[in-house]
């Protein structure tokens, strides 16, 4: 399965408020968990919200160069006594009336802002766009979290089930050494020394069934899954894959190349540069006239009559012109300050590809390193199981000793701890390779 990082992004970003899906019952695959991350992780839901608020930004941004309506209205009562009159003739006259009310309604657009307008448009989609590419590369530090959290639950049962086998096996030597011990063929010292090895191999089993109840509480807390309230400390999750290597190979050079090109840090960092850029020519703008028109339609009620339902109404029209022409260093400041802002963003673009390049080369090594230890751990088990049958045989002919029997089970728990331990490394450092290299929400299984 192929997860694109854009197309995770879309199409998790039209369901923000996604709702939790019940714990699962059935057995949970890699590819379940990561479906299942990009529906309902709590890191990227939190991160829908933050493309939700840039693309709000960049509504704000549009709207200087869209019209604007406004209407507005005003209304008082006036006390009849502080009114002035005038006596002509045989009546008195007031020279306003004691109720006033007036009502307004009026289309405003800019005209001219010397570049401040288109650059505001540029700037809101260049926002639209960073915020996609900064959820992006949260998608992939998401999914890559996810698989190692898998991946260390996966090592926790192996173990588990390592220690088991080697408990069963010093079981049984206890057992075989009791029985020799009663027929008078071994000393009670190997029966002592058996009690002791199991005893000893007691505890790694305990400690490896708590570290996959940890693996298991962190995976569910990753994919965003509510445990259910009357489960125990052992989470009711079932893993339906297992510990493999699949076959992966890419030369540094071509992981450089792939890195500098696809991280979706490096676009996002990009597009804050532009940004920066737009911000500087908006702020240059302040040098020139800014110019706007209105029209409108005004109702007023008359003055000289005593009635405020008598009223006169028509249009309005007119235009503003705004020109700071000395503001004492404040538009060169605000220039100064993009400029600033414009060369950090720069020097980050830089500094953020050297980072990467560092990112790439270490999780490339690490990678062949991991490579290499499973290489050399292929046949170590077989190798182990056989010289346990050896040493058993050698004892039951009467020319080994219990000694050889033992350190043979100690060597095939060893051996087959290092060759789970090699699978989970190999796994994990392919997972963080393909993410330094930009693909890290891209989960290929064969």
């Amino acid at each position: 399965m192929k997860l694109s990082l854009f197309l995770a992004a879309a199409v998790t970003a039209a369901a923000v408020h996604a709702e939790i899906s019940p714990f699962p019952t059935a057995p949970v695959t890699l590819d379940d968990a990561v479906a299942t991350a990009l529906r309902q992780s709590p890191t990227l839901l939190k991160g829908k919200q933050d493309i939700e608020e840039a693309y709000g930004v960049a509504l704000q941004l549009r709207s200087a160069a869209r019209p604007k309506i406004i209407a507005g209205g005003s209304a008082r009562q006036l006390d009849t006594g502080g009114i002035e009159t005038a006596n002509l003739g045989p009546a008195a006259v007031q020279f306003q009336a004691d109720t006033q009310w007036g009502a307004n309604i009026e289309v405003s657009q800019p005209l001219f802002t010397a570049g401040k307008i288109t650059s505001s448009l540029r700037s809101a989609k260049l926002t639209q766009e960073a915020a996609l590419t900064s959820y992006q590369a949260l998608v992939a530090d998401t999914l890559v979290d996810v698989r190692v959290a898998y991946d260390d639950a996966l090592l926790a049962a192996e173990l588990i089930r390592t220690q088991e086998a080697s408990v069963e096996l010093l079981g049984r030597e206890l057992e075989d050494q009791k029985r020799r011990f009663e027929a008078g063929t071994a000393p009670r010292f190997n029966v002592l020394r058996a009690e002791v090895e199991l005893a000893n191999a007691k505890p790694r089993l305990i400690k490896a069934r708590n570290a996959h109840r940890i693996a298991k509480n962190r995976l569910a807390m990753l994919l965003g899954w509510n445990i259910p309230t009357n489960s125990t400390e052992d989470v009711p999750i079932i893993l339906g894959d297992k510990l493999a290597a699949e076959p992966f190979a890419v030369e540094l050079p071509d992981a450089l190349m792939r890195a500098l090109s696809k991280r979706p840090e490096l676009a996002a960092l990009r597009t804050q540069e532009k940004i920066r850029d737009e911000d500087i020519k908006q702020a240059r703008a302040d040098y020139y006239p800014q110019l706007a028109a209105s029209a409108g339609w005004r109702w007023q009620n008359k003055t000289f009559t005593g009635s405020a339902a008598d009223y006169v109404d028509g249009w309005v029209v007119g235009g503003q012109l705004n020109w700071s022409i000395w503001d004492f260093g404040l538009t060169q400041g605000k220039v100064n300050a993009a400029k600033a802002r414009r060369e950090r963003a720069r020097l980050e673009v830089d500094d953020v590809g050297r980072k990467i390049e560092l990112e790439v080369r270490t999780a490339h090594s690490t990678f062949q390193e991991a490579r290499e230890v499973l290489e050399s751990q292929q046949k170590v088990t077989e190798q182990a199981e056989e010289a346990l049958r050896l040493a058993r045989a050698r004892t039951d002919a009467g020319s080994g000793t219990q000694l050889d029997v033992l350190s043979a089970q100690t060597a095939l728990t060893e051996a087959r701890t290092t060759y789970s331990q090699a699978l989970r490394d190999y796994a994990v450092a392919r997972a963080r390779l393909e993410r330094a290299m930009g693909e890290g929400a891209v989960l290929t299984k064969k």
